[in-house]
Formats: C-alpha cells, structure tokens, sequence
C-alpha cells in the first residue's frame, strides 16, 4: 500500500472483546481506546472470541462495523456485519477479558495466522500465550514478594507455615476473584488449599501477604516500553485484603514514585522485546504482584483526573508502525 506524504491514512483496527454491551463507559479501557481511534477517523471492526476462525489456514473473522459515542444509555451501534479475512485489517486489538482458558489460547492461534500475514496485533499472540499474567513475574525473582506456584497442598502448607501469612491465588482469574488471605493457625487452610486447587488437580499461586497493601495496589500502565508517569493506586476498603475496584477498592492517582520507575525500566525491556505493546505491572509496595497483559485497564480513572492522553499515546504508536511500512 502506498501512502502519500503528509495525507493522513485511514487506519481499519479491529478489536477482540467481551460483549460492549455489558461494559461501563466510564471504566472500560477498551471503550477508551475505540474512541481514540474512532475520534481519528479509523474505521472499528468489532469482534468477539466466538467470531473468530480459521478456513483453508486462513484467520477469517464475523466482524460488526462499530460506532461508538459517550452516551451512558446507548453507546455504541454496529453499522454493517460481514465475515472477512483478517489480513484485511491493519491493526487489531485482543482485549478479551480473563479467564484465560483453553479457548483464549485457541484464539491466539488464529490471531497469530493474521500476524503473520501483516496485521499488528497488540498484545503479541504468541506473548499472550507464553507469559502466564501471575507466573510472568517469577522472570523478575528480584523484584516479586516469597512465591510458589503448585497445585501440592503439603507445599501450600510448609509456605505458609513458613511465612505466617499468605495470599493464595487462581492463574487464570481477574478482578480479584477467589483470593484468599491465609492468616497464621486458620483453621480454614484445608478447605481453601482443598479449594484453590480442586483437591490439586488445579495450579496456584501463593505469595507472602504484603502489609504495604493497606497503602495500595498500584497499577503502573506501559506502552511500548515506556512508563505513564501517573498511576493507578487502588485502596482497598475496610476489613478487605483486595484492592481490584471490581472487590471495591478506592481509586486514587498518584505519581511513580522512584522504587515505581525502577521496577518499570526493569521490566519493560523485556516487554518491548517480546511485543507487548500495552502491559499493566501491578506494585504492592516495592514489590511486583502481576504483570497484566490480556486487557490491562486503568486508563478512564487516569485520563479522568490528570491531563494526559494515554489512549493517544497509544493510537499515535500504532499509527507511526502501520505507517513506516
């Protein structure tokens, strides 16, 4: 494709979600972005997982033509549907939601194929599939808190009874779903082991308990390598060891601070390498928790209280690589 000088190219990006029909405008990072693209003049192609498909070694998708507007009672309208191959597209976002499972995966395979064959993906495909959201951080053992990732109930235990007090934590879950907070003599450890590991025919993780948690769980927001200077401190509320906002966390904004930035240029060498363009790191205190590479979020609350353009930022990186080729 030849693009003239100084004429602004119209960009086809399409986007992998969960259904904008049950999303808050007002949250939802994925809207933020679409808009961004849209307010540009790019055309959206909406998809979900399920539209996705592969024919004759060719990704092929159901796409809608999306409209979208801040509008809390209709935000969104699809213009036009139609199946198309993926290569048509110059960009597309995966930004479905986790339980990261079997089928994401499967979705991942078929993303790859239009990678392949030119289309920028964001976050890498092959990324996605190899860098696990929670054991990811075991790539920084310098940086993260006492980890042990197993599915044995006998390890789960001598951790904790070396450690006192624990986290325990599914691998494929989001928003703060089914943590425990394991506190010295509980006398409810079997039940939440016997629990979190489905009488261990299912992997976990558990992390030593971080008091600074009662400070915040900062989200650190990332695109292509280079640090948001504001980010995203969740509170977590009284008598709540989880600070996600979906458990009912308080959101404030903050600057990094300097421990921030120094796990941030510690990490996003190897983010940028492995092509995972728009990355969340999760901080509790001076330590790395999560690195969320599936749909990070944190934008909204961001933009909403500072005057920085996050998604413009990242809509500007996607237009200058489509660009120079």
């Amino acid at each position: 494709m030849i693009i003239q000088k100084n004429k602004k190219m119209r960009l086809k990006i399409g986007i992998v979600m969960d259904s904008i029909s049950s999303i808050n405008i007002e949250k939802d990072s994925s809207f933020a972005i679409l808009l961004e693209a849209q307010n540009r003049g790019h055309d959206i192609y909406y998809m979900e997982i399920n539209d996705l498909y592969l024919f004759n070694e060719q990704a092929f998708s159901k796409v809608r033509l999306l409209q979208i507007k801040k509008n809390k009672n209709k935000w969104f309208e699809f213009t036009k549907q139609k199946d198309i191959k993926l290569n048509d597209l110059h960009a597309i976002f995966m930004r479905k939601d986790p339980p990261f499972n079997t089928e994401f995966i499967y979705a991942t395979y078929i993303l790859e194929n239009a990678e392949k064959n030119g289309v920028m993906i964001i976050n890498k495909p092959q990324s996605l599939r190899n860098y696990n959201e929670k054991i990811f951080i075991s790539f920084f053992p310098e940086l993260i808190p006492n980890t042990l990732v197993t599915r044995n109930i006998n390890r789960i235990q001598t951790f904790w009874q070396k450690n006192k007090d624990i986290i325990l934590k599914p691998l494929d879950a989001m928003g703060g779903n089914s943590i425990f907070r394991i506190q010295k003599n509980d006398p409810n450890f079997s039940v939440i082991a016997e629990t979190m590991t489905h009488y261990e025919k299912k992997y976990c993780m558990a992390q030593t308990y971080l008091p600074d948690i009662k400070y915040g769980d900062k989200r650190i927001l990332i695109i292509n390598g280079n640090p948001i200077p504001w980010c995203l401190n969740r509170i977590p509320k009284k008598g709540e060891t989880r600070a996600n906002l979906a458990a009912g966390g308080l959101p404030q904004i903050q600057k990094l601070t300097e421990k921030d930035w120094e796990i941030s240029h510690l990490v996003s060498p190897f983010l940028k390498k492995k092509g995972l363009i728009f990355v969340g790191l999760d901080v509790i205190g001076d330590k790395l928790t999560e690195i969320n590479i599936t749909s990070p979020t944190g934008i909204c609350e961001i933009e909403s209280k500072k005057n920085i353009s996050i998604t413009g930022m990242l809509i500007d990186y996607i237009e200058k690589k489509i660009h120079k080729r």
